[in-house]
């Protein structure tokens, strides 16, 4: 009986590693620029905030799994950056009809990122396990 193969590693290269730290660190700044309401600050981390999040799902897209969360991320950054603006700008209680006000609006890319992930789950995983599957027998 032979022995098991070994998982596959899944590594990154330290320079990507770098730029998802500070990626922390800006994101950080921004959510605690939200809670103090500190305006500009929490404005301005938006920026590299959102940009550094597209480019690691970028430079993962060829890894199906690591491309649905970092794209969820990108879903989940662009949300909560929404809803930041519209409780630092007052429109987060106005009303658009049938009770939606527009921190509301920032379900949409909330529920898109919970779509990419269920896909991933449901659809692509599958297809990637039956793959392994049938090229393992």
């Amino acid at each position: 009986m032979s022995a098991p193969a070994p998982e596959p590693t899944y590594t990154i290269p330290a320079s990507y590693r770098r730029m998802e730290n500070l990626h922390i660190v800006f994101w950080l700044l921004k959510d605690v620029s939200w809670c103090m309401v500190w305006k500009p600050l929490g404005m301005a981390m938006v920026v590299p905030t959102l940009c550094i999040a597209l480019v690691i799902a970028w430079r993962t897209r060829h890894l199906a799994s690591e491309l649905a969360h970092n794209l969820a991320i990108v879903l989940w950054i662009t949300a909560n950056s929404y809803w930041m603006t519209s409780e630092f700008f007052g429109f987060d209680t106005v009303q658009f009809g049938h009770g939606i006000t527009g921190k509301h609006l920032s379900l949409l890319p909330f529920v898109a990122g919970l779509v990419v992930l269920a896909y991933y789950y449901l659809v692509q995983k599958p297809r990637e396990t039956a793959a392994g599957q049938v090229a393992t027998l």
